[in-house]
């Protein structure tokens, strides 16, 4: 017992020895990564007479300087600055001239350091600067346009011997992409800015150390997917010697409370070494029952955190933290020759929209949580980013928080000539010259290390619309291999066919414009519900009147015409022309604005509802659906769930609807019931009532089933409907689905017509099919008008006010698409983002229903909040 007692003592006394080791090291060094973001300023080099290495000494002072906003651009800027104003309304963008912006244009910050010791390192991280740079520190030029160019690349530099203790002055000589520069920009989605997005556009840090710097840190997690109760982590990190001499310290690292690792390392004169901390070393790291990371839609997205130090002779010389997730991506290619992806070994259907940042990349931090929490809000679990998006990681943390994927890659702006204003293009891209070539590969190489940490990317994309030439091709898989080979890649969103990887297993075929709802079920060829559709829509998808009023004169309203146009797409999108048709052939010509938005509300719900339930339906035969686009860079009528000023469309709802957890949906394709689970879990004892009623609402049919049991991530075709039966032109069909409990938990309503809609597949283009006869809903013009019974009360939750609505429709007709808007009750201001549990309802005659929603109080302003209840035939 003595023996055991001393070895037990001894082991106790190693794990406080190393535990104090930990908490109480010498602090010999400042240490601190911190954001360069306030006090800048700019001013146009054209007017700015001073020597350049001027600008960045205390003794110039810089009058009538704009204050500048970084992370942004010289357009932004100016906005914020009141220089130009209300640029979105009306032509108004169209108004600013690009002349002065055609000069390099001047940021200029101070930052203050303490004493500067000897053998401390500073440096400075340059994330984004759009486009080439002379930067310039304490009256030094430390570097130069010739190396400092690239809107993606990223740039670390050594300002140790610049520095001193006090004032420091640091000034960029920023100047704009000309023609084939690989920028950040935009594609057709929005006009391009007369600025070009010239400016310092992601964040700048001040990064201090001591002699020996931490950088690249990376976690490597490997998940038993046979079990998910064990993972493999490999830690590593480089190490930088900036001195002179040799150095001997120990890296330590700890992950949450419980996992402590370390590893002496000896660092020649300056030098750089990896740092590996492996599973079969360090048995630390080989975990049992890990808390894994999920999307939201099927459990909790746990996150850990990461804390690596380096100490020579208990001296900290620099820290770094991290949070990463445990998890395992994956793909696979099914028989069809589709490209799909698992999470930890499950097959996942891939739902998400096309992320963009604001046209003038300012995107705050509360527009970026609204996103992301609209993404939570509709049950998607993906966002696809063509271009990587994000001023800095904030969207990336976000979506590893809320667990939502991310699909990153760049932007087909570098594949057309037309986009970068040059000539040359071939099948590949427009990525031509070797100076793009090794742009694009140092581009790449910054992206994947600034980003590889985040759990929710779970897919490199390396081209777009096309595929990059293999000379390039192989510079970006050499650069994945050694820096990222955890997740899949794909050479293009396209389905092309690779030299080096082969076949890209994935589609973009279209449709962008309008189709009616059953396209997805009945084509086959093209933008189907089948495959993964790396981007598609059905269309325009047109603001409510509030956000409409913002960006068109009142009286240029209506009719549609060229102040909307304005507001369209580029390219073949610059109108509403086929929209308009479908609206005028299905819903009947729109007499005013009211009518022409009432029915823009439905075709938008009716649409994205049936794109999403279309490709549940037929999971895994469709492995991946992207709706083009998610939200919206500027105001705008097309591709988009919500609009520029967070104010959802009907889109929003219809997608809402389709990706209930358990969800009871109408197949356009095979004319049948589907009940569609979106979970990960079994679900049993589930019920449907379903009811066909024609335009009178007379019952032409009533059905109750019973579905003893559906698999998670399972579609049950419950019940096909009759042909021959007495329907009216337009009819109803209402499906209710209950839990064993007998409540209802979905609720979904469909107009539809015995003139079915009829595709043109014959007149097919990469961007529609066409339609050869329209459905006939006309008859929903006639609904009388239905007055609701209405309860509202309002309560605050945390940092939430909530409304709770009770809705009964006590007429003997319809209460179609019943629209709820939370406002601000004396402003009149609908409040955004805004939350509600369904929207766009529909109720028959006795129906009773209680709508929950709620927004952030510190939207209301100080206000009360107020709701109106409106839709197609319901006025408050």
């Amino acid at each position: 017992m003595k023996a055991i007692f001393k070895r037990l003592l001894f082991f106790t006394f190693l794990m406080l020895s190393f535990y104090f080791a930990w908490s109480f090291p010498n602090q010999g060094w400042p240490v601190y990564n911190s954001l360069l973001k306030g006090h800048w300023q700019m001013q146009s080099s054209a007017k700015v007479s001073v020597a350049d290495n001027r600008i960045a000494t205390v003794s110039f002072n810089p009058q009538d300087w704009y204050k500048a906003y970084v992370p942004g651009t010289v357009l932004g800027s100016l906005t914020k600055d009141a220089v130009y104003k209300n640029i979105f309304y009306h032509r108004n963008l169209e108004k600013i001239s690009s002349e002065p912006f055609r000069a390099p244009w001047w940021f200029r910050t101070s930052f203050s350091l303490g004493k500067v010791n000897p053998g401390q390192v500073t440096r400075l991280l340059f994330n984004g600067i759009n486009y080439r740079a002379d930067i310039w520190l304490n009256g030094k030029r430390i570097a130069s346009a010739d190396s400092i160019r690239g809107g993606f690349c990223r740039f670390l530099l050594d300002v140790s011997q610049y520095v001193h203790s006090g004032e420091n002055i640091l000034a960029l000589k920023v100047a704009p992409p000309d023609t084939g520069d690989l920028t950040v920009g935009f594609v057709d989605w929005n006009p391009e800015p007369p600025d070009h997005n010239m400016g310092i556009w992601r964040d700048v840090r001040l990064i201090v150390s001591g002699p020996v710097s931490i950088d690249q840190p990376f976690i490597q997690t490997k998940v038993d997917t046979a079990t998910l109760d064990h993972a493999d982590l490999t830690v590593s990190a480089l190490l930088r010697n900036h001195t002179d001499r040799s150095i001997t310290g120990i890296l330590k690292g700890t992950i949450g409370n419980n996992i402590y690792i370390s590893q002496k390392v000896i660092l020649s004169p300056n030098s750089t070494k990896e740092i590996v901390f492996s599973p079969e070393q360090y048995h630390e790291l080989s975990m049992d029952h890990p808390k894994l990371w999920w999307v939201h839609t099927w459990g909790k997205p746990n996150l850990y955190d990461l804390h690596l130090q380096f100490e020579e002779n208990n001296v900290v010389s620099d820290t770094l933290r991290l949070r990463f997730g445990i998890r395992t991506v994956s793909d696979y290619v099914t028989s069809d020759g589709h490209r799909g992806f698992r999470l930890n070994g499950k097959k996942i259907l891939i739902k998400g929209g096309g992320w963009t940042d604001p046209m003038l990349l300012d995107p705050s931090p509360d527009y970026i949580k609204a996103g992301i929490d609209y993404a939570v809000h509709l049950n998607l679990n993906a966002i696809r980013m063509e271009g990587f998006w994000g001023e800095s990681q904030e969207i990336y943390n976000l979506c590893d928080e809320k667990g939502i994927l991310i699909m990153a890659g760049f932007s087909c702006q570098w594949e057309w000539s037309h986009l970068i204003g040059t000539k040359e293009e071939d099948e590949h891209s427009a990525i031509v010259t070797p100076e793009q070539n090794n742009v694009a590969a140092e581009s790449w190489q910054d992206q994947i290390l600034w980003l590889r940490n985040h759990p929710s990317i779970f897919l490199w994309l390396y081209g777009s619309d096309k595929w990059p030439r293999p000379s390039l091709e192989k510079r970006y898989l050499a650069i994945l291999k050694k820096y990222d080979p955890t997740r899949p890649s794909v050479a293009s969103a396209k389905e092309w066919t690779s030299e080096i990887t082969g076949p890209t297993g994935v589609k973009m075929r279209g449709p962008y414009d309008y189709v009616p709802p059953d396209y997805w079920y009945v084509d086959t060829s093209y933008g189907g519900a089948f495959g993964f559709n790396t981007e598609t829509s059905p269309g325009p998808e047109i603001p409510v009147l509030e956000s409409l009023r913002k960006m068109i004169p009142a009286d240029s309203l209506w009719p549609v015409g060229s102040a909307w146009l304005f507001h369209a797409a580029r390219g073949n999108f610059h109108n509403l022309r086929r929209y308009n048709e479908a609206m005028d052939q299905r819903l009947g010509k729109p007499d005013n604005l009211n009518d022409y938005l009432r029915k823009a509300q439905f075709l938008n719900y009716e649409g994205m509802r049936a794109m999403y339930e279309a490709f549940e339906a037929n999971r895994f035969k469709s492995t991946g659906i992207i709706q083009w686009m998610y939200n919206a860079s500027w105001p705008k009528l097309w591709w988009q769930l919500y609009d520029y000023y967070l104010m959802p469309t009907g889109a929003f709802y219809g997608a809402k609807k389709a990706n209930e957890p358990l969800h009871i949906s109408y197949n356009y394709g095979k004319n049948v019931v589907d009940i569609i689970n979106n979970t990960d879990h079994h679900s049993f004892s589930l019920s449907a009532r379903i009811i066909l009623l024609d335009f009178n609402l007379k019952k032409v049919l009533e059905k109750e089933v019973s579905l003893a049991e559906i698999s998670g991530r399972g579609t049950a075709q419950i019940f096909s409907l009759p042909v021959g039966l007495p329907l009216s032109e337009t009819y109803f069909l209402d499906l209710k689905l209950s839990n064993q409990h007998h409540q209802v938990i979905s609720t979904n309503f469909y107009v539809l017509s015995t003139q079915k809609d009829l595709l043109d597949e014959s007149k097919s283009t990469w961007y529609v099919t066409p339609e050869s006869q329209f459905a006939d809903l006309k008859m929903l013009e006639k609904l009388p008008p239905a007055n609701l019974d209405i309860t509202k009360s309002f309560y605050e939750k945390g940092e939430n006010t909530f409304a709770r609505i009770r809705l009964k429709n006590p007429s003997s007709h319809l209460a179609f698409m019943v629209h709820l808007d939370l406002k601000k009750s004396k402003a009149n201001e609908s409040v955004a983002p805004v939350f509600w549990e369904d929207n766009y309802i529909t109720l028959l005659p006795g129906e009773e229903r209680i709508i929950t929603g709620y927004c952030h109080t510190k939207d209301l302003h100080g206000e009360k909040p107020a709701v109106t209840v409106d839709g197609w035939n319901v006025e408050d």
